[in-house]
């Protein structure tokens, strides 16, 4: 913005100062308290403008809820690269500018999230949550958009939506009910690893500061001789992993249901910089028959003893947003959204992920969500995308012919940029079909996690568990019993007889891991006061 523009911007008329009332044309509200009314009694007229323009902008303060991801909180910071992966020099595995130099720091915004409920529902549930960090490099904006958890439930993306169906509350109760979860999850075997990890207390993360973070999927590295590899990232926080048990989270949500935005906030304000360093681990691309796990099912874990994690930066959080809405909200990731020297893998879950999140932002927050502020790189944009809801600047060049609004042109317009190093061409061959990969072992890892539990984790594990499949239809039971046994005797075991001897009174409608939730509509009856009417 020139100088101008902004001593335009900043005018007033005769009556204002600089904390005068307007409205969003500009005119100056002499009274914010009445409407416009035939006597003080009313009734009101139709030409009630500024209130007519309050309200009506009032009724739209909500953009669209997220389907996923709803409750969210997030902070500002920057992202510090150390110039290597673990002792060698980065630039051996990929060309990323933001990577390359030692000490260089690239800005950051991170959001984090619970997945299933609604904006406003409590930070102590269980369920998986969201990681997401949109680094604002020279060369546009990346986005690693990933969760606490280093696996996910599915490895194809076109089982998400029924995924989601079965977790989110039934359609018809509006509430959510464990059987449908695992009437879902006994139905999906690749589940029972994510399952596993959810049950647990790692389930519930203490805070956001606390927890750690994944990209979950599979992507490749580009270096500047076109050479690629696979890599998967992990966020380790600095502060230490804290989790917490289903007790102590329903004591805490009685107390406060917010706490994990408000010790993010609290945290940033006071100066305790909350920080993580950024991991990768590196493997050959290739199919690794040697694995008996495909590297690009986002259902596995890359074993750390064989493919280990190499430090690559350290990202700190050192401002709160200044406005919720404007930043927490609208800001919009995508796992499409890649600079020069990182690339995709053929992960099926990470090609679906890639349309939809993209998708979903051009339907939640419009077509021009990349000119919000908190989305927009922060460098130049130059593109031959105009129109649409909400426009408010062309994306124009400098010294653009503004009659050009295509490519290729000899008339003044925008031209291609020279392709940076060398270009990544792999080669793909193959039939066309509808299968899953075929190395689907969907117990082991889940076994080798449970075996690694310390005994109060485990205990917790199987509390939850029982809790839930218990309440579930026996068929449902069986199968969930079934992967167990698969995946560890004793896991196995304990779980048959935790179900065997659980009281099967109750119902399932509750969330996940709660225990008695479906007395407490007959307790607030019991309960409450009564008064008179008046």
């Amino acid at each position: 913005m020139t100088d101008k523009n902004r001593e335009t911007m900043n005018k007033k008329s005769d009556q204002e100062d600089d904390m005068t009332l307007t409205n969003r044309q500009g005119h100056p509200v002499t009274n914010n308290q009445n409407i416009r009314t035939v006597g003080n009694r009313g009734p009101a007229t139709l030409e009630n403008y500024d209130f007519i323009e309050k309200i009506s902008h009032f009724d739209r303060e909500r953009i669209p809820e997220r389907v996923v991801h709803a409750r969210g909180a997030g902070a500002h910071g920057y992202f510090e690269a150390y110039g290597r992966a673990g002792d060698e020099p980065v630039s051996k595995y990929t060309r990323a500018k933001l990577f390359q130099e030692k000490g260089k720091r690239t800005p950051v915004f991170v959001r984090f999230s619970t997945v299933i409920h609604g904006g406003h529902s409590p930070e102590t549930l269980r369920d998986p949550r969201g990681f997401a960090v949109k680094f604002y490099t020279e060369d546009g904006n990346w986005d690693l958009v990933g969760n606490n958890l280093k696996i996910f439930f599915i490895r194809d993306a076109i089982k998400f939506p029924d995924m989601i169906h079965a977790f989110k509350p039934d359609p018809v109760t509006n509430i959510q009910d464990s059987e449908r979860f695992f009437d879902f999850c006994a139905n999906s075997p690749e589940s029972f690893h994510m399952v596993t990890l959810v049950y647990s207390p790692w389930g519930i993360p203490a805070n956001y500061r606390q927890m750690q973070g994944s990209g979950v999927n599979t992507y490749k590295w580009v270096n500047s001789d076109g050479e690629a590899v696979l890599v998967k990232y992990h966020w380790e926080p600095k502060q230490g992993i804290k989790n917490l048990t289903q007790k102590e989270a329903e004591e805490i949500q009685a107390k406060n249901f917010n706490h994990a935005t408000q010790d993010l906030y609290d945290a940033i304000e006071r100066g305790d910089y909350p920080e993580w360093e950024l991991f990768v681990q590196i493997m050959s691309d290739d199919e690794h028959p040697e694995l008996d796990f495909d590297p690009l099912d986002d259902t596995k874990i890359w074993p750390k003893d064989q493919f280990p994690w190499l430090p690559v930066g350290r990202m700190v959080l050192n401002k709160n947003p200044e406005d919720y809405f404007n930043e927490v909200e609208q800001v919009t990731f995508g796992t499409g959204v890649l600079v020069d020297g990182l690339d995709f893998s053929d992960d099926k879950m990470l090609q679906g992920r890639t349309f939809s999140y993209s998708d979903t932002q051009r339907y939640r927050v419009g077509p021009n969500y990349l000119q919000l502020p908190i989305n927009a790189p922060k460098k130049r944009v130059a593109t031959n995308q105009a129109g649409g809801q909400m426009q408010y600047k062309v994306d124009r060049a400098s010294g653009q012919n503004p009659h050009i609004n295509y490519e290729p042109s000899i008339l003044g317009g925008l031209k291609e940029a020279e392709q940076p190093g060398k270009e990544y061409t792999p080669k793909i061959e193959g039939n066309l079909v509808r299968e899953s990969i075929d190395r689907n072992d969907n117990t082991k890892q889940a076994g080798e996690t449970y075996r690694a539990f310390e005994d109060w984790e485990k205990d917790e594990l199987i509390t939850n568990l029982v809790n839930d499949i218990s309440k579930c239809d026996p068929r449902i039971q069986e199968k969930m019993i079934a992967l167990a046994e698969e995946a560890d005797e004793e896991y196995g075991r304990r779980l048959r007889e935790g179900i065997k001897n659980a009281s099967k009174e109750g119902s399932s409608m509750h969330p996940l891991g709660n225990k008695g939730g479906e007395e407490a509509p007959e307790m607030a009856e019991e309960k409450g006061r009564e008064t008179d009417s008046y």
